[in-house]
């Protein structure tokens, strides 16, 4: 009977989504699809189609979906979420998918700033993808319960989860969300700062994809880090934009560190908002708790001592801080009677 009523926890996210079943990671992949130009039909989704962007032939385009954390194009993130829950239950297409079609529950999570419009395009895209049993936990909840905090108890914490469309900033008390703010200055926004640098400091044309490399490779919030942490420099090649011949750039650390310098400080800025809202007595706890790092951007060297240095509460970066919105979902997928603060 299990064939028959699957339970999938989904992380949607701008860059990736994640998916858990059974308490183990079953997919892990860029959310993007390829689509064919003259008729919208899906070509590729995932990996696949992420080794397409930018390489595609007249007759191919490709899209991401989700734009700052929601659903930008409807049809293509129905798509796109159909096609990872094909691939997560293994459902096969033709007869077999028409005869054993199984009944799936499912729990989403969504960014904290999702409007009811947003929610209901989620809940249709899934509905449409097949979830007969659909849940939904905002992110910044979920990616607490994944960092294993216990979100029931009386006692305040707080989770910047710093992901590619959006920066999830909230204090959780007592299973709920006391106050919060999300905001569109994530990844992406880092990503194109490191274009722009490109483009003005190195007269160097690149890529999206180049970006993300250099971002991962050398990426630093720091001026200065530790001699043991400093990554070598990363060696860009490029277009020159005046030329057009090739042209390449040995970048540092630290000029990322100054290039995304801005997008920071905005994301510090926020984080500082929220703690002047919050009641002292959750402050107080905060302070003692110790301030949790979730997202990919919590990935960027140095991240967790800037911000100590600027907020002064110590700052902690997540177990794998990648997976903890999903961890978080699939927690929530065992106790959805046990939770009132999930959305159906």
């Amino acid at each position: 009977m299990a064939f028959f009523r699957q339970e999938l926890a989904i992380d949607l996210g701008t860059a990736n989504t994640v998916i858990f079943k059974d308490d183990q990671v079953i997919l892990d992949e860029p959310s993007i699809i390829a689509l064919e130009t003259k008729t919208d039909k899906l070509v590729a989704i995932g990996n696949e189609a992420q080794l397409m962007e930018e390489f595609t032939p007249p007759r191919l385009y490709t899209i991401r979906p989700l734009m700052n954390g929601v659903i930008a194009d409807y049809d293509a993130a129905e798509k796109m979420l159909t096609g990872f829950i094909n691939k997560a239950i293994g459902r096969k297409t033709g007869l077999a998918r028409s005869v054993f079609k199984p009944a799936l529950k499912i729990v989403i999570g969504i960014p904290g700033g999702s409007t009811p419009v947003d929610m209901r395009s989620i809940r249709d895209s899934s509905s449409h993808a097949g979830a007969h049993d659909l849940y939904m936990i905002y992110e910044p909840m979920a990616s607490a319960m994944g960092i294993g905090i216990d979100v029931t108890e009386p006692n305040g914490n707080m989770i910047v989860d710093i992901g590619g469309g959006t920066t999830e900033i909230a204090v959780i008390s007592l299973g709920g969300i006391i106050e919060s703010s999300s905001i569109h200055v994530a990844g992406n926004e880092i990503t194109t700062d490191i274009i722009d640098y490109m483009n003005q400091q190195h007269n160097i044309s690149i890529g999206r994809t180049t970006a993300e490399h250099i971002k991962f490779s050398v990426g630093s919030v720091l001026p200065e880090l530790p001699q043991e942490e400093e990554p070598a420099p990363f060696v860009v090649e490029g277009k020159n934009i005046v030329t057009a011949h090739p042209a390449t750039a040995s970048i540092s650390y630290s000029e990322i560190s100054a290039c995304i310098d801005k997008t920071i400080t905005k994301i510090e800025s926020e984080i500082i908002k929220v703690l002047q809202r919050t009641p002292p007595e959750l402050y107080s706890n905060i302070v003692r708790n110790g301030i949790w790092l979730a997202g990919g951007g919590s990935l960027l060297r140095g991240i967790a001592k800037r911000f100590t240095d600027k907020v002064n509460i110590q700052f902690r970066v997540a177990e794998d801080p990648l997976k903890a919105v999903a961890r978080g979902t699939c927690l929530a997928l065992k106790g959805t009677d046990r939770y009132p603060f999930l959305m159906k």
